[in-house]
């Protein structure tokens, strides 16, 4: 652990008295001890003990924030770096990555400059994508004097893949392997890395080149609007210029389309204090706006092939709602992840109805937890959803939040 890095101080009690008794034991030894305590021995030291099936953890940076979350835990109360869960059957979790959205200035520098296992994989994604861009990763994490910024398709579609990729590396590497992959959108191509099915560098080639199509549409007077209400619900007010680009939750669908026909739909449902939110994209991707660049996107993606997968990890499409085989991502998959609507809903409906309840959103800000807590509501089934980095919260800090968050649920973490 770095100077001046968080650590994780786990507790566990057959139940939540006995998690509190130990809580307030340790805040007690602790509280008096001054300087001569390691915040990171004491990590190492509770992680070594056994993990009952009601847990809390406190993550923080010195020993009087550490022992204050000890004592928050100890009377039950709320208390800064604080997390708390309960043991469940939740089976190996699914990773979920989405596509844009979750994007931000400066997100994952941290992890660059604090983990090893981030900073190496994001090495390895940097040069399967020098091939195809003229600029570099890490520069633009860094937001480094020249380089370009996360405003061009072009530019965040790459990054967020190689961040996400890397991120998911991390989680790995902390012992969280996935029973189930599902991206969304651009989100399926470090999906299918995960999974085993897209090496780095063809997997580099596929977002490179689809990100490249989309910038060449930017010009077209297309756009998206999110729209709360349902798919049939909007299905029904659509016109012929118009069409069904996401179906992300029960009440979440994304519209694909000229940005006249969508101002036209947006204020309807203003009409009828519906809400609407214009995203900022320029392009109308998932719907026929996107034709134009088939037979150049065809020619770009044809030399790709499929790696045989991981017996361990499904990959779940979002472009069919069912899983894929290795031979079912060829480039005329990837066309069709470009062209066909996103069945997010669908996907986790499937999921959730085959015992998964537990979802890791890999992403530099939570873009979808929310769509699968309201599908599972939907069901009327309860699920626990964990993100990874949150926007403008500090990375290293945030990531040990949330493998915190995942052990309390009984998540195996090294």
């Amino acid at each position: 652990v770095g100077v001046g890095l968080p650590v994780v101080w786990p507790v566990s009690g057959r139940s939540a008295a006995a998690l509190a008794r130990v809580a307030g034991g340790l805040a007690a030894e602790l509280s008096g001890a001054g300087p001569v305590v390691d915040p990171a021995g004491v990590a190492v030291t509770l992680a070594g003990r056994s993990g009952f099936g009601v847990r809390a953890a406190v993550v923080g940076t010195s020993v009087p924030q550490l022992v204050a979350g000890l004592t928050a835990l100890a009377a039950d109360e709320p208390g800064t770096g604080v997390v708390r869960g309960v043991v469940g059957d939740s089976g190996r979790p699914v990773f979920v990555f989405p596509g844009q959205g979750g994007q931000w200035a400066g997100m994952a520098v941290g992890l660059l400059d604090s983990s090893p296992v981030f900073a190496s994989r994001m090495a390895e994604c940097e040069a399967a994508l020098t091939p195809f861009v003229d600029w570099s990763l890490v520069a633009v994490l860094r937001q480094e004097p020249g380089a370009p910024g996360l405003d061009r398709v072009d530019v965040v579609q790459p990054v967020l893949w190689a961040v996400m990729v890397s991120l998911a590396t991390v989680w790995e590497s902390a012992g969280v392997t996935p029973g189930a992959v599902v991206g969304h959108s651009q989100g399926e191509i470090a999906a299918a890395v995960v999974a085993g099915l897209l090496d780095l560098d063809d997997a580099a080639r596929v977002v490179a080149m689809r990100s490249r199509a989309l910038r060449e549409l930017s010009s077209t007077g297309g756009g998206m609007l999110a729209v709360a209400d349902t798919a049939q619900a909007v299905t029904d007010r659509l016109g012929e210029d118009l069409t069904i680009a996401v179906v992300n939750a029960p009440a979440s669908v994304v519209v694909s389309g000229p940005v006249p026909a969508l101002q036209r739909l947006a204020d309807r449902y203003t009409e009828e204090q519906v809400r609407t939110r214009m995203l900022p994209v320029d392009y109308a991707s998932h719907g026929p706006a996107v034709d134009p660049v088939h037979d150049r996107l065809a020619a770009d993606l044809a030399t790709i092939t499929t790696g045989p997968g991981r017996p361990e990890v499904t990959f779940w499409s979002t472009v069919t709602a069912t899983p894929a085989t290795p031979t079912d991502l060829n480039a005329d998959y990837w066309w069709r992840n470009l062209r066909q609507p996103v069945q997010f809903q669908p996907t986790i409906d499937t999921l959730l109805s085959t015992g998964h309840h537990t979802y890791i959103e890999i992403s530099p800000h939570p873009v979808l937890t929310t769509a699968i807590e309201q599908t599972a509501e939907h069901h009327d089934t309860t699920c626990t959803t964990i993100a990874t980095l949150h926007r403008d919260q500090p990375d290293h800090h945030q990531l040990l939040t949330c493998l915190a968050h995942a052990w309390t649920t009984g998540l195996p973490i090294n």
